[in-house]
């Protein structure tokens, strides 16, 4: 095995997924693996956006976690039902697949607007701008109540056939949908890669002054790698919404865009596969630890908080060491 690493590290990620067998019974820890499929699914959605516009393109984005945002309120506030209860909101009523599509909708006219006034800024200041911008949607959230309810979220968001299945079996109906959303995804990027687009893309990324000058349009290319990442991000916010089927603005801090900045860069920012397997992967280390940590009595359980954020930390820099590209990056040869 090429890696024999990676298999140690996902057999001590299913050490803790099957200890927790024992403390569960079968249908909890059935939930339990839908439910980790659902999430890491939803976050490998978001990696690939990002993987479009920065593995692609070289866009530094920063405000990941508002165009997730974005999405995930656009989505529910589609799909809500017309008749507002005791303190939420009303929404439009509209089918489930109208509210995702809305939701991509929207954050694909955010990255436009945004874009039209930043993607010419290049590095650190794209970054600053993006995070800027993330900020103010953060804080439209929080306080137009009106239309966002602000911090208290909004509930009762609806989840599509749920009245037709028992709840365990829906977990799993809904589990197939996150998947199916991103295996197609994966397909239409893996082809928009390979695509003249994508190679147009690559040779922006590579020098935008040698791309401008064989009479490619940078801005035009930056603009269309923005808007396709973006269109992804938005899709996932609602996939997670109509999941948890309530929302609110602490869903969306700026923590969420830098866990999928890492998941990105461990995985490999330049491959779809390390996009999608970065996902997998930090969230699996994130909640096997985490299952472990509650194994232990409560007088360790503290104790072995603070050693899993430092464990987890010190893989991550191992494997960025061992491996610059990621671990399904990119892989350069050079050439005598």
């Amino acid at each position: 095995m090429k890696r024999p690493w990676l298999a140690a590290l996902a057999a001590l990620i299913g050490l803790g997924l099957l200890a927790a067998a024992g403390t569960l019974n079968l249908e909890r820890w059935g939930s339990f693996a839908i439910f980790f499929v659902i999430q890491a699914s939803i976050y490998a959605l978001l990696t690939l956006g990002l993987r479009v516009q920065w593995g692609s393109t070289g866009l530094f984005n920063l405000g990941v976690s508002s165009l997730f945002a974005l999405g995930a309120y656009t989505s529910a506030l589609l799909t809500k039902s017309p008749i507002a209860s005791a303190g939420e909101l009303a929404g439009a009523g509209l089918p489930f697949g109208v509210g995702l599509l809305g939701g991509m909708l929207v954050a694909s006219v955010a990255a436009v607007a945004l874009g039209a006034f930043t993607l010419r800024l290049r590095g650190d200041y794209l970054a600053m701008v993006t995070l800027g911008a993330g900020e103010i949607i953060q804080l439209i959230l929080m306080n137009e109540e009106p239309l966002t309810h602000g911090p208290e979220g909004l509930r009762a968001i609806p989840q599509p056939w749920h009245s037709l299945l028992s709840p365990r079996d829906y977990n799993f109906l809904y589990g197939v949908i996150v998947l199916t959303a991103l295996v197609l995804g994966y397909l239409l990027l893996k082809r928009l890669v390979r695509s003249p687009w994508g190679r147009a893309l690559r040779a922006v990324r590579d020098d935008e002054e040698a791309a401008e000058a064989l009479g490619k349009h940078v801005f035009r290319f930056k603009l269309q790698a923005f808007v396709v990442g973006s269109a992804l991000m938005g899709l996932a916010g609602g996939l997670y919404a109509h999941f948890t089927t309530f929302i609110s603005p602490a869903d969306f801090e700026p923590l969420q865009t830098f866990i999928v900045w890492m998941m990105l860069i461990v995985g490999g920012s330049t491959s779809n596969r390390g996009a999608a397997g970065g996902a997998y992967l930090i969230w699996g280390l994130w909640v096997g630890t985490s299952v472990l940590s509650g194994l232990f009595p409560s007088i360790w359980a503290v104790k072995f908080a603070y050693m899993r954020v430092i464990a987890i930390g010190l893989t991550l820099q191992w494997i960025l060491i061992k491996y610059p590209q990621g671990v399904w990056g990119e892989r350069r040869r050079s050439r005598d």
